[in-house]
């Protein structure tokens, strides 16, 4: 694991920290969990904005097209996919 130094703004280290005790992990944790989270939003907004393939994102987000797809649906993003699409690749697989 590397190690990274950074400045952070009152308000920045007062969210950490609040948040580091609301889910009772420490701040390096929840620092960690943030990044992450702030990757995959992105990721997804540039997906939305048509400036990622679904293949992309998913290899950016490191899930598979299926997880991906779940992941969008959870956040309410419609899949570019058809179920009748999704079967035929099922069974390509196969």
């Amino acid at each position: 694991m590397s190690v990274i130094s950074l400045r952070l703004k009152e308000r920045e280290m007062k969210r950490i920290n609040e948040l580091s005790k609301m889910i009772h992990k420490d701040k390096s944790t929840v620092a960690r969990e943030l990044i992450e989270y702030g990757w995959e939003f992105l990721m997804i907004k540039l997906y939305r904005e048509g400036k990622l393939s679904l293949s992309t994102l998913a290899t950016r987000l490191e899930l598979s097209v299926s997880e991906t797809l779940d992941l969008l649906a959870e956040f309410g993003i419609e899949s570019p996919i058809g179920y009748d699409d999704y079967l035929k690749g099922f069974e390509v697989f196969k």
